[in-house]
Parts: structure tokens; sequence; C-alpha cells
């Protein structure tokens, strides 16, 4: 029976700290989904197809690594799949009161579904999708942060946003 984990966000856009957490998440599984939020009721930067996008360039070279869009209930997305695992990644105290509610509440909804913590690795503590789209957006360099592709996009909306 294969192992299946699932790795939930909205990516938005998606950093190297979460890159660090997709491939450190798949050693622990036979298969990973990668599930990138729809957001309903916020508007994100970038497009679901984009954020995919972002996504499956980082990693289509990876057949243990799938990207998938999903909407609704994570858990339910989950027992969908066949996955009974979440990964998350904690980046500080604050995360851990965040990821410990919302574990909680998914093990109410789903007690066949656990979750496990990844610490983020130091040089990513400080890294969230927030302050890259901050940066981004008042001209300064993100690159150390984000994939190339990532990089790219966010210059364009920049740009555009500028113009």
């Amino acid at each position: 029976m294969n192992k299946i984990g699932v790795y939930a966000g909205t990516f938005d856009p998606a950093t190297l700290g979460h890159i660090d957490i997709i491939e450190r998440g798949a050693r622990l599984f036979d298969r990973l989904v990668v599930a990138v939020s729809r957001r309903e009721g916020k508007s994100p930067l970038f497009s679901l197809e984009e954020r995919v996008g972002f996504l499956n360039d980082a990693f289509d070279d990876r057949d243990d690594i799938e990207v998938q869009s999903f909407s609704g209930l994570l858990v339910e997305f989950a027992d969908k799949i066949g996955a009974r695992t979440l990964i998350r990644g904690l980046r500080g105290g604050s995360d851990f009161d965040d990821e410990l509610q919302m574990a909680v509440m998914n093990q109410e909804m789903a007690p066949h579904i656990d979750t496990v913590l990844l610490m983020t690795r130091p040089c990513w503590m400080g890294v969230s999708s927030t302050l890259i789209r901050e940066i981004a957006l008042s001209g300064g360099d993100v690159s150390p942060y984000v994939s190339a592709s990532v990089e790219r996009a966010l210059k364009r909306c920049c740009e555009s946003r500028k113009g």
C-alpha cells in the first residue's frame, strides 16, 4: 500500500522555504501531494493556475511529488486521495499555536488523519509569502527566497501595477 502525504497551502507565491518542506516531506511518503488551495474569499496575487504552475516547475522531474489544487476542507481532500497524513511547516512559536489549533480541529473532523509538523530550516524562518509579496511590491530583491520562475512573475506583476 502506498503511503500518501499532503502538504497544503496557498503558496502565493511558493518560497524556497516551501520547496524545502516539500522535499523533506516527500522523503516520508511514497507520494506527497502538494495541495494548492483555491483560497476562496481572498484575492491572491497570483491565480490558482500560476501558483500550481510554479510548483509544477519546481518538481516536474519528481515522480513522487504531485501538485493538485483543491477547495473546501483539507481533510476531505486528503480522504478523497487516500492520504492519512498532513504535513505542515513551522517557522516559530506563533506558527505552532496556529498549527496546533488547526491540527486539533482536523483530528476532530477526521480522526484517521494525522498531522506531522516539520521545523523549517533556520535559513527560511523569516521567509513568508506575505513578506515576499511586500518586498517585491516595494521593489526589493526576492531572488534569495524564491525560484527563478516566481521571481520573474513577481517582477512582471510589480511592473504591471506601476504602469
